[in-house]
C-alpha cells in the first residue's frame, strides 16, 4: 500500500493533487486543518488480492469509525444548543434537569464555567471544520460520479455541457439552459435552441440610455474603464446632438490625474466639466446643470471596504440626485472579481451594466453570466480604444454570437467538468447552511 500526504489551500485543490498523483482509485483516509490550508492523507493499494473477497482496510475502517463518532457528537452538540439557553447551560455545567433556575443562574456566574465553555466552543469549531472538509470531499466525489454517468447515459448532453464550459458560463446557468433543451434529440437543433434561450436571457434596454437623457453615473472598481467609457459616451452624444446639451461631472478626486483627464476631454468636446470634492454636496453641484439634457458622472473606483465608497454610493442613491447608475465591468475580469464588484455597488441601485474591454477578453461567459443572474440590462459594449467608434449599443443575439466566437478551442479537462458538477452540489448546501 502506498500512503502519502498532500497539502493545499483548500479541499478541492488537495483532491486534484491526489487524483493527479495517485489516480482515481486512491482512498482518502484522513483530513485535517493545518497552517495555510488542509492536509489530506491518501492511500493506494497496488496489490491484487488473492482471495475473491476484498480484505478490509483497518486504517480506513478506524478512520471511518472515528469520523462517524465525531459526526454523531457534533450533531448531538448542535441539537443540545438549539434547545434553549437553559438547556445549554445545564449541559455545560453538568446540572440535573431538576436543578432550580435560580441555583443554575448562580452557578453560571462562577468563573469556572468560562473555561468549560471555551473548551467546548473550540471542540465544536474543530468538528465543524472536519464536517466541512468531509462535505467538500463528498461534493467532489459526487461531481465526478455525476459527470461520468452523464457521459455514459447522455453523451449529447455531456457534449453541450463541454461547449458551454468552453464559453465560460457558470454551472448554474448551464444547467438551466440544458434543462430547456433536454428533450431535443438532434444535436444541431439542440445547440441552436440553447443559444436562442441564452440570447433571450440577456436583457438590453429598449431605448439607448443617452437618448433618454437625465443624470447617468458610471460606477465600478478601479481599472474597469469608467473614464474611457464616459469619454466615448460624451463624444457619441456630441456628434449626434451637439455640445450645448451635455455636461460632465467628476467625483474622482482620489486617482492622480483623473480630474485633469476629464477637464481635457471637456476642452476637446467644448463641454462644461464640474469637479466635486469629497464632502461637497453633489445635489448642489448638479443644480446649475438642471437645464442640460444629459449629465455624465465619473465616479471613483474605491475598494469595497472603503468608507468613502459607502458615502459615494449613498449620494448617488439619494432622491436629490436621481441618477441612473450603470456598473462598468471589464470582460477581462475573473468571475469572482465581477461578483465582488456587483455586491459592492448594488446598494446605489443599478439600472444596468456596461461591458468594456471586449477586444482584450478571451471569454464573455463570465460577464454575461453575471448580467443574466442579476438581471442587469447590458446598455453598452466597448471593444477598443477609439473614441467614440469602439462604443456600441449591443443586441442580445450579437452578444451570444460574440461569446461563441470567443469560446476556448479545446474541450475542458475531465477534472474541470467534475469540479463544475461538484459546484452544483455545493451551491444548495451553502444556501441551506
Amino acid at each position: 500500500m502506498q500512503v502519502k500526504r498532500f497539502f493545499a489551500a483548500d479541499m478541492r485543490t488537495a483532491m486534484k493533487l491526489v487524483r493527479d498523483e495517485l489516480g482515481a482509485d486512491a482512498s482518502i483516509i484522513g483530513n485535517r486543518r493545518v497552517a495555510g490550508g488542509v492536509e489530506l492523507t491518501a492511500a493506494l493499494d497496488y496489490q491484487i488480492p488473492a482471495a475473491p473477497a476484498r480484505q478490509p482496510n483497518p486504517a480506513l475502517e478506524a478512520e471511518l469509525r472515528q469520523t462517524q463518532a465525531k459526526i454523531a457528537s457534533a450533531q448531538a452538540e448542535l441539537v443540545s444548543r438549539a434547545q434553549g439557553d437553559a438547556g445549554k447551560d445545564r449541559q455545560l455545567l453538568g446540572a440535573p434537569p431538576s436543578m432550580p433556575a435560580a441555583i443554575l443562574a448562580a452557578a453560571l456566574q462562577q468563573p469556572q464555567a468560562a473555561p468549560a465553555a471555551v473548551s467546548d466552543q473550540r471542540a465544536l469549531d474543530a468538528m465543524r471544520f472536519e464536517l466541512h472538509g468531509l462535505r467538500e470531499l463528498i461534493e467532489v466525489q459526487l461531481g465526478s460520479i455525476a459527470w461520468g454517468q452523464l457521459q455514459n447515459r447522455r453523451p449529447q448532453q455531456a457534449n453541450l455541457w463541454r461547449r458551454l464550459q468552453r464559453m465560460g458560463l457558470s454551472a448554474e446557468l448551464a444547467k438551466a439552459l440544458l434543462e430547456r433543451v433536454a428533450n431535443v434529440a438532434e444535436p444541431r437543433q439542440a445547440w441552436r435552441m440553447l443559444l436562442a434561450h441564452l440570447a433571450h436571457a440577456i436583457k438590453t434596454p429598449k431605448q439607448e440610455p443617452m437618448d433618454e437623457g437625465g443624470v447617468i453615473a458610471l460606477v465600478g472598481p478601479a481599472g474597469m474603464g469608467k473614464t474611457t467609457t464616459l469619454a466615448k459616451l460624451a463624444a457619441r452624444y456630441v456628434l449626434k446632438y451637439g455640445a450645448q446639451h451635455i455636461a460632465l461631472v467628476s467625483l474622482d478626486s482620489y486617482r492622480i490625474g483623473a480630474q485633469e483627464q476629464l477637464k481635457t476631454l471637456g476642452r476637446i468636446l467644448d463641454v462644461p466639466v464640474t469637479l466635486v470634492d469629497p464632502g461637497q454636496s453633489l445635489t448642489q453641484a448638479l443644480a446649475p446643470l438642471a437645464r442640460k439634457r444629459v449629465v455624465l458622472i465619473d465616479t471613483a473606483g474605491l475598494p469595497g471596504n472603503d468608507p468613502a465608497l459607502r458615502m459615494q454610493l449613498e449620494t448617488l442613491a439619494s432622491r436629490g440626485v436621481n441618477a441612473k447608475n450603470y456598473l462598468v465591468m471589464a470582460a477581462t475580469s475573473q468571475s469572482q472579481v465581477l461578483k465582488a464588484a456587483y455586491h459592492s455597488y448594488k446598494q446605489c441601485g443599478l439600472s444596468g451594466c456596461i461591458l468594456t474591454k471586449a477586444d482584450e477578453a478571451t471569454s464573455l461567459g463570465e460577464v454575461l453570466g453575471l448580467a443574466i443572474s442579476q438581471r442587469l440590462p447590458v446598455a453598452y459594449l466597448t471593444d477598443g480604444p477609439r473614441i467614440p467608434d469602439d462604443l456600441h449599443v449591443p443586441r442580445s443575439h450579437q452578444l451570444v454570437s460574440r461569446a461563441v466566437g470567443l469560446q476556448a478551442t479545446q474541450d475542458p479537462s475531465e477534472d474541470t467538468m467534475a469540479e463544475m458538477f461538484a459546484g452544483l452540489y455545493q451551491q444548495p448546501a451553502r444556501r441551506a447552511s
